[in-house]
This record gives C-alpha cells, sequence and structure tokens, in this order.
C-alpha cells in the first residue's frame, strides 16, 4: 500500500524520533525539509544555492523554493510507495502544493498526525535534546538516551545540543510555531485528514497510536 504521511507539531513533541521511528517499521523514506535543505545546500545545488542567500540575509525561505525541493525528494524511485514527511507542509500554500503534486502522480496524503503537548513539557524535551554532528540523529538524555555518553549510537560521532534548544528559544519557537501553523492544522482538520495524538505519551505508545491512525485510515 501507498502511504504519505504528514508528522505536525510543535518544537520538542519528537516528531523526528517518530519520523525514525516510523520509516524503520514501514519501510518509507523519512523526509525531512531540513536536512533537504543541508544536502541542496552541502551539494552545491541551484536551489540550495537560492535557499543560502535567503537564510544569509535573515529571510525566511519562499514557499516556491521549499516546494520545489519537496516536490524533487518525492521524485525519486525510494518514494514510489510513498514518504514521510516531517517539517512539510508548514503553510497551508505549501500544503495546497503538496497536494497537487501527489494528485499529478494519482497519489494523495493518508495521514496528517498532529502530535501534541503542553509548552512546559515541549521545554523540557527540548532543552534535552543532543543531535549527532554526523547525519541528524535525534537523543534525549532523559527520554531516549545513547547507549554510550555523547555518541551516536548509530554512527559513533559526536552528539551535540543546538545553540536553538535553550528554554528561552525553544518558548518563542513554540510561540511562532503554533501561530503559523494554526491555519495548517485547521486545513487539514477540515479535509478530514487529521488525527491529533497526545504526544505526552511515551515514545512507544505515540508510535503505537500513529500506526493504529495510519491503519484506520488505510
Amino acid at each position: 500500500m501507498t502511504s504519505y504521511i504528514v508528522l505536525l507539531g510543535p518544537p520538542g513533541v519528537g516528531k523526528g524520533t517518530q519520523a525514525e521511528i516510523l520509516s524503520a517499521k514501514t519501510h518509507l523514506p523519512h523526509i525531512s525539509t531540513g536536512e533537504l535543505f543541508r544536502e541542496n545546500m552541502k551539494n552545491d545545488t541551484k536551489l540550495g544555492r537560492e535557499a543560502k542567500a535567503f537564510m544569509d540575509g535573515g529571510e525566511l525561505v519562499p514557499d516556491s523554493l521549499t516546494i520545489a525541493m519537496v516536490e524533487g525528494r518525492l521524485a525519486r524511485p525510494d518514494c514510489r510507495s510513498g514518504a514521510i514527511l516531517d517539517g512539510f507542509p508548514r503553510t497551508p500554500v505549501q500544503a495546497e502544493a503538496l497536494g497537487q503534486m501527489l494528485a499529478r502522480a494519482s497519489q494523495g496524503i493518508d495521514l496528517v498526525s498532529f502530535i501534541s503537548a503542553a509548552p512546559g513539557v515541549l521545554v523540557e524535551r527540548a532543552g534535552g535534546r543532543w543531535t549527532c554532528v554526523a547525519q541528524g540523529h535525534i537523543y534525549h538524555q532523559k527520554y531516549n538516551a545513547p547507549k554510550a555518553s555523547g555518541k551516536c549510537d548509530v554512527d559513533g560521532s559526536d552528539l551535540v545540543q543546538r545553540a536553538d534548544d535553550s528554554a528561552e528559544t525553544v518558548r518563542k519557537r513554540i510561540e511562532v510555531y503554533l501561530e503559523q501553523t494554526a491555519p495548517l492544522v485547521e486545513y487539514y482538520r477540515a479535509a478530514g485528514k487529521l488525527v491529533e495524538i497526545d504526544g505526552t505519551q511515551p515514545i512507544d505508545l505515540v508510535t503505537k497510536a500513529l500506526l493504529a491512525a495510519l491503519g484506520a485510515k488505510g
């Protein structure tokens, strides 16, 4: 069965962790827009250079560039059976574009999950989050600790804490995210695609809820 899954949720709620788990269980590629931006800039693609120019100027990358990067990624062979989208879409404009690009391939979104948690919980989670420098695998000192302190279980690279994971920055990111994403949540709720999941549950129970929702939609 072909499945296109969108994961929505504020910073620190565990979207990246759940996307990796779902990818392993469903064998669908995990597409993170953050990783996609880094890949394009690292490979010095035309889209990467254009995005970097906006980012270096302190501006938001236009929807058109983000949409083009995602469309190019979804066109790769590993996405023929679907994909797990993490960080895209972020706006109703991007949601419309995603729907159109999938429709051209006679496909559509199967599930949009909104993983939620109270701001206080998110600040605690983000404050303990560590990311590997090689491939961006995510760990948490309380909820998902690495086997060896300071080292990634997957590739052995060092784990670092991002500057934007400080409590004050996280609070601001949550406020901005919720403000910007509210129309998108309503967009998918109106389309009958949205499933809300309690992100304060243990990781395995969030995964179980996601898989149950996907099975129900399928």
